[in-house]
């Protein structure tokens, strides 16, 4: 296939199973860990993909029905590509690594940015860092003090019962100008004593609580968007498109987390941020992605105009799998730069790195599966 071709045919798809850790002595490992997915057209030219978290038995559906569905099918945009997978079981993971390395090899293929083929604008972006729960509220301090002396201008704490109300307000009181938004991780009911708290959390200016309730409770969403002022966010419930369309018919919110992973690639993501905007809402783009593949594709959405949030990035001290693209995918002073200079992802992959921790890998082309296992 040539490149200025009308279908691209996805000659090969290589999945590299990356390994979190060493081995230990005797053990195989056969799936746990993050996955890069490589689709070539067969001419030198390959995009990549990242699963962030990979069971055995979504390797397994990757190697024996979602890659060689893909193969199976022709494309001449990589909006297309997800009909290869529209009969198979729905796995937003699976279908979100194939469908963001359609798009990185169309866009390389035409020596085009990947933001400026997702229709992005921006060429820097606000950085934002997640902050966990610690060991004591002054744990919290010295860790929110150290992202904000790393330039980052939200943070983003999270909150459970028992550490919501009076944590907050005490990061609140220390950081009087820092912009702050909780993340509750459906951990809240409808009962009294958490309503009380999601109530005393609307009181600190935050600028978004998300998943306050279980996911599969849009009407208490719907319920406190319309008594809280501060913008209700959903991040985990939303596993398609779908699932946003019917948030925004319930009135479940008012703001989302749109992560490329958690929605099933590129092609709903985008279409996620256009659906979230013409509804009112506010747009971040959230990041479960292991590795800078994924990240660099969380900043090409996030080049949209209608992601006007601060997009997640790893934070100060982050010890991730960034050496696996080069330049690495980080904040600099709290900004990210939308890479224009290369085309697709703007990042390349260091190979020998992946070699490194590569468990597994698998090469999946017309003639079948190979199969080689890398490493100790």
């Amino acid at each position: 296939m040539g490149h200025t071709g009308s279908t691209t045919a996805t000659r090969i798809v290589e999945l590299e199973l990356i390994r979190l850790r060493p081995r230990g002595r005797g053990r195989r490992d056969d799936g746990d860990g993050p996955v890069l997915v490589r689709v070539a057209d067969g001419e030198g030219v390959s995009g990549w993909g990242e699963v962030p978290w990979a069971t055995p038995d979504q390797w397994a559906a990757l190697r024996s029905a979602y890659a060689p569905a893909l193969l199976d099918h022709g494309w001449a945009r990589p909006t297309q590509a997800g009909k290869a997978w529209a009969d198979l079981p729905w796995d937003p993971a699976l279908a979100g690594a194939l469908d963001t390395a359609c798009w990185d090899l169309w866009s390389r293929q035409r020596g085009t940015p990947l933001a400026h083929a997702l229709g992005g604008e921006r060429t820097a972006l606000t950085a934002g860092v997640t902050v966990p729960r610690t060991v004591s509220v002054e744990t919290l301090f010295t860790e929110v003090n150290r992202q904000v002396g790393a330039g980052f201008r939200r943070v983003r704490l999270e909150v459970a019962p028992g550490w919501d109300t009076e944590v907050v307000h005490a990061v609140r009181s220390r950081f009087p100008f820092l912009v702050l938004q909780v993340d509750a991780g459906g951990r809240y009911s409808e009962e009294e004593g958490h309503l009380e708290a999601l109530r005393a959390l609307d009181s600190l200016e935050l600028l978004a609580i998300e998943d306050p309730f279980p996911a599969d409770d849009l009407g208490a969403y719907a319920r406190a968007a319309a008594e809280l002022r501060t913008p209700v966010a959903l991040g985990r419930p939303l596993r398609s498109l779908a699932d946003l369309e019917r948030a925004v018919g319930a009135e479940a919110g008012s703001a989302v987390n749109v992560d490329v992973s958690r929605l099933g690639g590129l092609t709903p993501a985008r279409r996620a941020v256009d659906l979230a905007v013409d509804a009112g809402w506010k747009v971040w783009c959230g990041s479960s992605a292991a590795t800078g593949v994924g990240r660099a594709a969380t900043v090409a959405l996030a080049s949209l105009a209608g992601a006007s949030l601060p997009v997640e990035m790893p934070g100060a001290g982050h010890r991730g799998r960034d050496g696996l693209v080069a330049p690495p995918v980080r904040a600099h002073e709290g900004v990210v730069a939308v890479p224009l200079a290369e085309s697709g992802l703007g990042h390349g992959v260091d190979r020998p790195a992946v070699a490194e921790r590569t468990a597994e890998a698998l090469l999946v082309d017309a003639s079948g599966t190979r199969t080689a296992v890398r490493g100790r």
